[in-house]
């Protein structure tokens, strides 16, 4: 059985390939960014996400695992509503192209429809989301529908859902049979008629993932889905070799910055402790030596 210890999608940016202009430049400017997502999908362009949850990983983004990567937490249900405000509003400030999507945290969509539409309201004003991401398929279709109403585009996400880990007995890949397949199939119709914008396929067989892609017409981001959706995200931390966790069989590491870092942060702890650094001639602040004698004579008095 495929297992693995997936990183939360807890703050996406989907990164558009072309630079948007910055939010602050129109009255409703992140419809700019929402327009050119769907003119990327209409012309066929692969859409590319990054998760994010910081100031430079949003500024990264726009040139995109929060509670598990970032927080330590041991599960994506840890997370709070003001934790994901806090980091949102960080990515916002430095992601200013990226059409920001945000995942509600586990708890706040999943006692009504009325508790649902408050706490997005609160991404969205106080941390400045563009979207909403819900974890579910047929259950959360009352929610969808209701934000989409009030003008919070939603996005959706079926397959493995990190948030319910535990009930479904931890980390597979879903769909492998012919009636969880075709469910998904019907999950993914259903979200997009409720209004979602978006969908999230994760850890699916590639020739569903690409099935349900083909039967939408809205786009779909894979994470662990195989090449035939219409865009793909990964946790950063992952992509940048930075996360020292289990590696999901779907992460390719695009740069070993993790262990540039750990041989950084072993190099200065070494010379630091072999008093190599820092250096008196380059690294340090000299002080006119008269001034210097002069408060050696009055600290003499001491």
């Amino acid at each position: 059985m495929y297992r693995y210890l997936a990183p939360p999608r807890s703050l996406i940016g989907a990164h558009l390939h072309e630079r948007t202009a910055r939010r602050w430049m129109s009255a409703r400017p992140e419809l700019q960014s929402r327009s050119r997502l769907l003119n990327m999908h209409e012309q066929g362009k692969a859409i590319t996400m990054l998760t994010a949850y910081d100031y430079p990983t949003g500024l990264r983004s726009g040139t995109n695992g929060l509670a598990q990567v970032a927080l330590g937490y041991d599960s994506t249900t840890r997370l709070t509503l003001d934790e994901m405000i806090h980091h949102t509003r960080a990515v916002a400030r430095g992601a200013k192209s990226p059409f920001l999507v945000v995942d509600m945290p586990f708890g706040t969509y999943h006692t009504g429809t009325r508790d649902a539409i408050a706490n997005a309201v609160r991404l969205v004003q106080q941390g400045g989301a563009e979207a909403v991401k819900l974890e579910g398929g047929n259950e959360i279709l009352d929610i969808i529908s209701s934000l989409s109403k009030i003008g919070i585009p939603t996005v959706g996400h079926i397959g493995l859902l990190p948030q319910r880990h535990t009930q479904s007995s931890g980390y597979h890949v879903q769909g492998k049979d012919a009636r969880a397949a075709y469910s998904l199939l019907q999950n993914a119709l259903a979200l997009q008629s409720a209004g979602a914008i978006l969908l999230v396929l994760e850890a699916l067989p590639h020739p569903l993932a690409t099935h349900i892609t083909r039967s939408l017409s809205i786009p779909t981001i894979g994470i662990g889905a195989g090449p035939g959706t219409s865009g793909q995200v990964l946790v950063h931390d992952d992509m940048l070799g930075i996360w020292n966790g289990h590696r999901p069989k779907f992460v390719r590491v695009f740069s070993e910055a993790g262990r540039v870092a750990d041989e950084g942060a072993a190099s200065y702890v070494s010379a630091v402790r072999n008093r190599s650094f820092p250096d008196v001639a380059s690294e340090s602040y000299e002080m006119d030596i008269q001034e210097w004698e002069a408060f050696l004579e009055l600290s003499a008095t001491y």
